[in-house]
């Protein structure tokens, strides 16, 4: 098997995005553009991964850097020749095919990279380029045949004749190309266009003018080799991913109720027999299990959820996880590392962060839960509220196995309240409870009758003075 070397071109300014960002890391279903192409390509086992930056070169490095990958830098852009011979460093001493790709084609699969290598391989081409027929093929290289069908050259849009526009079979700009032609085809090029740059395009006239075989290999699906210049095509190109992610999950066994409302991030992974309901966007790295509902317009973000879990209408989660058979919401927020065991019960208007709430618990109704810790077959009553944050730190709350908390009772961390305490309606607490306790505020309910009205005449008497 022949050595494989890949070049990814990422350099470029991107400036139809008007973005401070660079192009290839504007994300599709929740992924850079950039990472899409490296995982479409890694199965391949290339011996040489090169990505070639510019713009942004360090941010681009940090966000799609991992172990197997270089880069290298164009540091003027003068066209996509220049680019290719700016990773040229990397492939000292290297005999073998070079697979050349975009950073902006976040839709292209492993198999039809495969299937081209694969195709370019069996013909013992020197030169191949993967190429789609468009009905409107716009501001996209032509590809020229000869009567035989060889490739003969590649024109760009700008300086074609209106003859050459017609054509439209369009360059894809995926090539494999031999690795010794590459280079020595590269120090040839000349930038005698309309931009005064180097064309990659233009290696393939040298390839036809030394008689070596080329070939041009085109693909079905427009969709997979599609770039991304704009907002605009960046939408239509998540609409496209989105309906194949939505095709895939039904596929699996998961209900989706009104699917064109339903947005499912790439790395989401959803269970058997799972229902989800309209206006859900699920992100990150989220897990459903087997046989959950989601409601509707439920915002989840790097959560994992075990089997049989609900989650109400409209409730917000991140970085969280909950057990098997826990309920949430109506109307609640779940952030910051919160985990609910199984069979846990968060309601209306709750707020949890960075906090475990035990088996069986409950927390039914307008509470905030914050930097807590609650055992198990707890009940949390209405307006409950823990006060973990002093000004400068925050603090933790214990509570026990079987605890029950009133209605609107105030907890002041860092305290812990053993199992089996009872704290009555209403109540602040402000110190350790042992177990088995009964917590109340000692003080009688103060009546003072007649104060509305002595209070309204002592207003009403000031204002008349003023």
């Amino acid at each position: 098997m022949e050595p494989l070397g890949v070049i990814v071109l990422a350099a470029g300014l991107g400036k139809r995005m008007r973005s401070e960002q660079a192009k290839v890391l504007h994300l599709l279903a929740g992924k850079p553009l950039l990472s899409r192409v490296v995982s479409a390509i890694q199965p391949l086992q290339p011996d040489r991964l090169v990505v070639v930056v510019g713009h942004q070169a360090d941010e681009v490095q940090r966000i799609c850097g991992q172990p197997g990958i270089r880069f290298a830098t164009q540091r003027e852009r003068r066209g996509t020749g220049d680019a290719v011979r700016a990773a040229q460093g990397h492939f000292a001493g290297f005999h073998g095919d070079i697979l050349i790709t975009c950073g902006d084609t976040p839709l292209l699969t492993t198999e039809t990279l495969a299937r081209f290598l694969d195709g370019h391989r069996t013909r013992h081409a020197t030169l191949s380029v993967l190429t789609v027929e468009l009905e409107d093929a716009g501001q996209y290289g032509r590809v020229m045949r000869a009567r035989d069908r060889q490739i003969v050259k590649i024109v760009e849009a700008r300086d074609a004749s209106p003859e050459e526009r017609a054509v439209r079979e369009i360059n894809t700009g995926i090539y494999c190309v031999n690795a010794t032609f590459l280079f020595t085809a590269l120090e040839r090029l000349h930038p005698i266009n309309a931009q005064a740059e180097y064309y990659l395009t233009d290696i393939v006239a040298q390839a036809v003018t030394a008689g070596l075989s080329t070939q041009a290999v085109l693909t079905a699906d427009p969709h997979e080799v599609e770039g991304v210049n704009s907002r605009e095509e960046l939408a239509n190109m998540e609409t496209t991913r989105q309906a194949q992610l939505r095709r895939h999950w039904m596929s699996q066994g998961v209900t989706l109720e009104d699917p064109d409302t339903v947005y499912i991030g790439e790395e989401v992974i959803i269970g058997q027999d799972t229902v989800i309901g309209p206006n859900t966007q699920l992100k990150g790295k989220t897990t459903l299990g087997a046989r959950c509902r989601i409601d509707g317009s439920a915002y989840i973000e790097n959560c994992l959820i075990g089997d049989e879990a609900h989650i109400q209408f409209s409730c917000v989660l991140r970085n969280s996880e909950l057990g098997e058979a826990t309920v949430v919401g109506p109307f609640a927020h779940l952030r910051g590392e919160v985990v609910l065991a199984p069979h846990a019960e968060i309601g209306n208007f709750v707020e949890v962060k960075r906090s475990f709430i035990g088996e069986h618990t409950k927390a039914k109704h307008l509470s905030y839960i914050g930097d807590a810790e609650i055992g198990r077959n707890a009940n949390i009553g209405a307006g409950t509220i823990t006060c973990n944050y002093d000004g400068f730190k925050k603090m933790k709350t214990k509570i026990g196995d079987r605890v029950q908390v009133g209605s609107d009772t105030t907890l002041i961390a860092p305290i812990t309240i053993h199992d089996d305490v009872y704290i009555a309606t209403a109540t602040t607490v402000r110190q350790d409870v042992p177990a088995g306790a009964l917590v109340f505020n000692s003080r009688d309910q103060q009546v003072r009758e007649g104060w509305t009205a002595a209070k309204r005449a002592k207003e009403a008497a000031r204002k008349k003075g003023e």
